[in-house]
Protein backbone atom coordinates (compact mmCIF):
# COMPACT_ATOMS: atom_id res chain seq x y z
CA UNK A 1 0.00 0.00 0.00
CA UNK A 2 1.25 3.67 -0.77
CA UNK A 3 2.28 5.56 2.30
CA UNK A 4 -0.73 7.62 1.14
CA UNK A 5 -3.06 5.29 2.05
CA UNK A 6 -1.54 4.55 5.24
CA UNK A 7 -1.60 8.07 6.48
CA UNK A 8 -5.36 8.25 5.40
CA UNK A 9 -6.10 5.70 7.42
CA UNK A 10 -4.31 7.07 10.17
CA UNK A 11 -5.83 10.50 9.64
CA UNK A 12 -9.27 8.90 8.94
CA UNK A 13 -9.16 6.88 11.66
CA UNK A 14 -7.67 10.10 14.17
CA UNK A 15 -11.16 12.09 12.53
CA UNK A 16 -14.05 10.15 12.41
CA UNK A 17 -13.08 7.62 15.01
CA UNK A 18 -11.99 3.78 14.88
CA UNK A 19 -15.70 2.22 15.44
CA UNK A 20 -17.19 4.53 11.92
CA UNK A 21 -13.92 3.50 9.92
CA UNK A 22 -14.03 0.05 10.98
CA UNK A 23 -17.54 -0.03 10.47
CA UNK A 24 -16.96 0.90 6.67
CA UNK A 25 -14.34 -1.44 6.08
CA UNK A 26 -16.18 -3.99 7.41
CA UNK A 27 -18.87 -2.63 4.48
CA UNK A 28 -16.32 -2.73 1.87
CA UNK A 29 -16.76 -5.05 -1.32
CA UNK A 30 -15.72 -5.96 -4.58
CA UNK A 31 -17.30 -3.38 -5.63
CA UNK A 32 -16.06 -0.13 -4.10
CA UNK A 33 -12.90 -0.78 -3.10
CA UNK A 34 -11.21 1.28 -5.69
CA UNK A 35 -13.38 3.77 -4.47
CA UNK A 36 -12.51 3.47 -0.82
CA UNK A 37 -8.94 3.47 -1.67
CA UNK A 38 -9.38 6.53 -3.82
CA UNK A 39 -10.36 8.89 -0.66
CA UNK A 40 -8.60 7.09 1.55
CA UNK A 41 -5.34 8.18 -0.06
CA UNK A 42 -7.01 11.72 -2.02
CA UNK A 43 -9.25 13.12 0.92
CA UNK A 44 -7.72 11.38 4.11
CA UNK A 45 -3.75 11.12 3.15
CA UNK A 46 -3.48 13.66 1.00
CA UNK A 47 -6.21 16.83 1.62
CA UNK A 48 -6.86 16.20 5.55
CA UNK A 49 -2.84 14.54 6.04
CA UNK A 50 -1.97 18.07 5.17
CA UNK A 51 -0.09 20.31 8.10
CA UNK A 52 -0.92 23.75 6.08
CA UNK A 53 -4.08 24.33 8.03
CA UNK A 54 -5.65 22.32 11.52
CA UNK A 55 -7.93 19.87 11.50
CA UNK A 56 -10.83 22.24 13.28
CA UNK A 57 -10.57 24.51 10.56
CA UNK A 58 -10.68 21.14 7.53
CA UNK A 59 -13.73 20.08 9.90
CA UNK A 60 -15.48 23.51 10.08
CA UNK A 61 -14.42 23.69 5.80
CA UNK A 62 -16.01 20.00 5.10
CA UNK A 63 -19.10 21.43 6.73
CA UNK A 64 -19.57 24.26 4.90
CA UNK A 65 -18.71 22.39 1.42
CA UNK A 66 -21.10 19.73 2.68
CA UNK A 67 -24.55 21.99 3.22
CA UNK A 68 -23.44 24.87 0.27
CA UNK A 69 -23.58 21.62 -2.14
CA UNK A 70 -26.93 20.31 -0.27
CA UNK A 71 -24.62 16.76 0.57
CA UNK A 72 -26.76 16.24 3.68
CA UNK A 73 -26.12 13.23 3.85
CA UNK A 74 -22.40 13.29 5.33
CA UNK A 75 -23.07 16.45 8.16
CA UNK A 76 -23.85 13.86 10.79
CA UNK A 77 -20.83 12.27 10.01
CA UNK A 78 -18.87 15.65 9.76
CA UNK A 79 -20.62 16.62 13.28
CA UNK A 80 -19.57 13.65 15.19
CA UNK A 81 -16.04 14.18 13.83
CA UNK A 82 -15.63 17.76 15.37
CA UNK A 83 -15.53 16.01 18.94
CA UNK A 84 -12.06 14.41 17.58
CA UNK A 85 -11.09 17.52 15.47
CA UNK A 86 -11.70 20.73 17.86
CA UNK A 87 -14.43 22.37 16.06
CA UNK A 88 -17.16 23.59 18.63
CA UNK A 89 -20.63 24.42 18.33
CA UNK A 90 -20.03 27.98 18.30
CA UNK A 91 -17.32 27.08 15.42
CA UNK A 92 -20.17 25.20 13.50
CA UNK A 93 -23.09 27.51 14.14
CA UNK A 94 -20.45 29.93 12.33
CA UNK A 95 -20.02 27.94 9.50
CA UNK A 96 -23.67 27.78 9.00
CA UNK A 97 -24.37 31.50 9.17
CA UNK A 98 -22.07 31.64 6.17
CA UNK A 99 -23.62 29.52 3.89
CA UNK A 100 -27.05 31.00 4.75
CA UNK A 101 -25.22 33.86 3.66
CA UNK A 102 -23.55 33.09 1.08
CA UNK A 103 -25.61 29.60 -0.42
CA UNK A 104 -28.83 30.47 0.92
CA UNK A 105 -30.89 29.90 3.71
CA UNK A 106 -32.75 26.25 2.89
CA UNK A 107 -29.53 24.98 2.42
CA UNK A 108 -28.33 26.40 5.50
CA UNK A 109 -31.49 25.75 7.42
CA UNK A 110 -31.33 21.80 6.95
CA UNK A 111 -27.68 21.79 7.78
CA UNK A 112 -28.68 23.05 11.61
CA UNK A 113 -31.05 20.90 11.61
CA UNK A 114 -29.04 18.23 10.90
CA UNK A 115 -26.66 19.00 13.59
CA UNK A 116 -28.82 19.60 16.29
CA UNK A 117 -30.16 16.02 15.71
CA UNK A 118 -26.42 14.67 15.78
CA UNK A 119 -25.53 16.79 18.73
CA UNK A 120 -28.66 15.46 20.54
CA UNK A 121 -27.55 11.68 19.48
CA UNK A 122 -24.04 12.61 20.92
CA UNK A 123 -25.49 14.10 24.24
CA UNK A 124 -27.39 11.07 24.55
CA UNK A 125 -30.73 12.74 24.56
CA UNK A 126 -33.63 12.06 22.32
CA UNK A 127 -33.27 13.45 18.56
Amino acid sequence: MPDSYENGMRIRRRVLGDAHVDRAEAARTEFDTAFQSLITEGAWGTVWASDAISLRERSMITLALLAATRNFDEIPMHIRATANTGASKTDVIEVFQHVAVYAGVPAANQAIKLAKQTYAEMEGEAP
